[in-house]
């Protein structure tokens, strides 16, 4: 399969596989005017398979959404068919509305302007916890 080269956009690369959907939803691509290829279970020699998001067209891109998700992906940025600059990514140590506080009883139920803020405090094992009331963050991980 080919998917042609982009002009002026991003490339989300060694996104584990698996992975690419969420970071599709999170990042609110499908409300997007810009043209996105997903490419799941590519061949890689470096992690086996991987997945692979192009984005063709200018849009802002939430590094943390990504960085929750996969702290391995990598994040491309291309100008006139040229590769300008290239990201890595690490997992950010404050989540900001990327994922809801799933407890009834968290402010953040009953205070809907609030902001769902969720700091990082087990890296290893990836755990969020929520800044109002410690719940665990959840989220289809992969």
């Amino acid at each position: 399969m080919t998917v042609d080269s982009i002009k002026n956009g991003v490339v989300i690369d060694h996104i584990t596989a698996g992975g690419g959907m969420e970071i599709y939803e999170l990042l609110g691509l499908g409300s997007s005017n810009a043209t996105v290829a997903i490419m799941k279970n590519v061949p890689s020699t470096k992690m086996g398979r991987k997945d692979i998001i192009k984005i063709d067209g200018d849009m802002a891109i939430n590094l943390d959404v990504i960085g929750y998700v996969d702290p391995c992906a990598t994040v491309n940025i291309i100008r006139d068919g040229v590769l300008v600059e290239k990201k890595s990514i690490d997992m950010p140590a404050l989540l900001t509305d990327v994922i809801r506080c799933k407890n009834p009883r968290c402010i953040t139920s009953t205070e809907q302007e609030l902001a769902h803020v969720f700091k990082l405090t087990d890296r290893e094992n990836r755990v969020y916890r929520c800044i109002y009331c410690e719940t665990k963050g959840e989220a289809k991980r992969t």
